[in-house]
């Protein structure tokens, strides 16, 4: 795991040997252990490596072919390398890394060597002959990539920081988005918090040459519909999905260091370790943050769980007073501004601290297997179909009624849904994972809402003029979650807080594989009485069944306290610094604060820790309105 960065220019620049020097110094906590530098007076590329894989200097990179042709920067594992490296007889190889199997296997098939790689990776080859460059992204977008482009260069890194500690990019609001950041958290792909910076979508390919620069998929989440499994019986579908479950953890043990695993109460990551006691050897190291204080703690699961698969068990306590001082540094690792990724943060710097560099993690469990309350909430939209024939104006009122009775947040997206045209997935679901409703949004910014941002979030998922139609209704919200929430705020942020300590987090249920199967498995399986039933039942005796029953805390910070309390100051201060941003109307921002503060339902932690995040990191990193 490591961090790339590149700077093409469209003629020789001097500026593109100082600008590689400072992005790849923005990005050594990504990768410790080496840096390198390619340039040719046109073209930089950049290098921080953490290793992994081939521990041994001459694996460093850039990588180049043998007559230096062709230069490599890669950031991510290839788990299955050996298995491409056997079909690679006519290259003569140097290193016993992964890294010289993607540069070998492109050199072989070009981009068709994609369809052969499984893992996460993020890499760029440049052809020194012709100065053309293929920039590619996994095909679920595990590891970032970010880039900005102009009619004098291609800037691309790992990270949006990287880029502005370029020089070659302007510090400036994207103010377009902000709407879309309060309502979900975040900044849908392509676009970011950065005017002109883009993200690479997932399982795409980016090429500059001469003639600019052009960008094309080579997978999509939409294209492995399969009709042979219609009709499969319960026993089948378990079946095989432990035995691509089981592969996924496997190919995730490759490595040269230690390989670890997070491990909270819950079904995921309890499937995970248990998947990995089975595969490994060696007993497994597995890693839980636990506070002192109990009833926001899950560490008493976690040595449940560690007890049954006979782990190597690290319980790292923590008291809430300790990380509400580390709290402002913590955002400071912050490459984009989320609403989340605390919790990551805090595991990953333990693990770390424990001598690991690999952990595997149960991220996209839920996801898959039907796990989050949308998909049964999205389930019954279709169910309440026949208040459609009642007038909107009718509906809307019923929902005022019961929203001024209720004073929820709950409340407030019910009556959002009532005021639909239709109660389909495609406008429900947006309402489902907002966070501000455009009202409030309204309110609050002087900037205009995202025009047709239901459409946007819904694309190739589920609309009968699209790819993705004919796929069962729950793995419909599964490609939803897939291109909001999972890429855009959970991927994004397990990569940032994770790397900001040197740790690379492996996530066998994102493997391609799986995915592809489990977005044909039928609802039926998935929507069961218990959340994530298919995934204990396929597993076996692996999990104990208790956990079906049994509620997870998860890890839970007490926000309420805290930002009413020890971090009040702070809180304050960052909502008086925003009132005084253009695109704030700094009234109603204090009465939104001052609502927070004396118990208002409406006016929920999440919300208010949102703002407060995006004027951090603005502020932080300099960024002009």
């Amino acid at each position: 795991m490591c961090g790339i960065n590149g700077v093409l220019f469209f003629k020789r620049d001097v500026r593109g040997a100082l600008a590689i020097e400072k992005m790849n110094r923005t990005i050594k906590h990504r990768g410790p252990d080496a840096e390198g530098v390619y340039a040719d007076g046109r073209n930089f590329l950049g290098h921080t490596r953490l290793s992994i894989i081939d521990l041994d200097a001459v694996s460093n990179q850039p990588f180049y072919s043998a007559d230096k042709r062709y230069v490599l920067v890669f950031n991510g594992e290839i788990y299955n390398f050996k298995e491409i490296k056997s079909q690679l007889t006519d290259y003569k190889f140097v290193t016993n890394s992964d890294t010289e199997v993607v540069l070998a296997a492109y050199l072989e098939w070009g981009t068709k060597c994609l369809s052969k790689f499984n893992g996460m990776f993020a890499f760029a080859v440049l052809d020194t002959h012709t100065n053309q460059l293929e920039v590619v992204r996994d095909r679920i977008g595990i590891k970032p990539l970010y880039y900005y482009y102009n009619q004098e260069y291609l800037v691309f890194s790992s990270e949006i920081r990287s880029l502005l500690n370029s020089d070659l990019i302007k510090r400036k609001l994207n103010t377009t988005v902000l709407s879309e950041f309060l309502a979900y958290q975040t900044v849908l792909a392509p676009n970011t918090i950065i005017k002109g910076v883009y993200s690479l979508m997932p399982g795409c390919i980016l090429k500059f040459n001469e003639d600019g620069i052009s960008i094309r998929d080579y997978w999509t989440l939409w294209s492995f519909k399969d009709y042979t499994m219609v009709g499969r019986s319960k026993e089948v579908y378990q079946n095989q999905i432990k035995e691509r479950f089981f592969e996924a953890i496997e190919r995730r043990t490759v490595a040269d260091v230690s390989v670890g695993a997070f491990l909270s109460g819950g079904i995921d990551s309890a499937a995970v370790v248990g998947g990995l006691a089975e595969v490994s050897t060696n007993k497994v190291n597995t890693f839980t943050v636990a506070f002192e204080e109990s009833e926001f703690s899950e560490g008493d699961d976690a040595k449940l769980i560690a007890k049954r698969f006979n782990t190597q068990h690290t319980e790292m306590k923590l008291s809430a007073a300790e990380l509400v001082k580390d709290i402002p540094g913590i955002l400071s690792s912050m490459d984009h501004p989320s609403g989340d990724g605390i919790n990551t943060y805090v595991v990953s710097k333990a693990t770390k601290e424990q001598g690991i560099s690999v952990a595997l993690s149960g991220l996209g469990g839920d996801e898959l297997f039907s796990g989050y309350p949308i998909f049964r909430q999205m389930d019954k939209i279709g169910a309440y179909k026949w208040m459609l024939s009642y007038p909107k104006g009718l509906r809307n009122a019923v929902g005022s009624i019961y929203d001024s009775f209720k004073k929820s947040v709950a409340s407030d997206k019910i009556h959002e849904i009532l005021k639909l045209d239709y109660f389909d997935l495609e406008s429900a679901y947006p309402l489902g994972r907002k966070l501000f409703m455009d009202d409030e949004i309204k309110a609050v910014l002087k900037v205009p809402l995202i025009e047709n941002n239901n459409k946007k979030i819904a694309h190739h998922s589920v609309s009968y003029d699209t790819p993705g139609f004919d796929f069962p209704f729950q793995s419909k919200v599964s490609m939803m979650e897939f291109q909001t929430y999972l890429t855009n705020v959970l991927l994004r942020d397990a990569d940032q807080m994770s790397m900001a300590h040197a740790l690379e987090i492996r996530v066998p249920f994102l493997d391609h594989q799986l995915v592809q199967y489990m977005l044909n498995v039928p609802d039926d399986l998935k929507l069961t009485k218990q959340p994530k039933q298919l995934l204990v039942e396929s597993l076996g005796d692996l999990l104990p069944t208790d956990l079906l029953n049994k509620p997870k805390k998860g890890f839970v910070f007490p926000w309420v306290d805290w930002m009413k309390g020890d971090l009040k100051a702070f809180c304050t201060s960052k909502v008086s610094d925003l009132k005084n941003r253009s695109f704030i109307d700094s009234k109603e921002l204090e009465r939104y604060w001052h609502r927070f503060l004396n118990g208002d339902k409406k006016v929920n932690w999440s919300k208010m820790w949102t703002l407060i995040v995006l004027e951090n990191w603005l502020t932080e990193n300099k960024i002009d309105e």
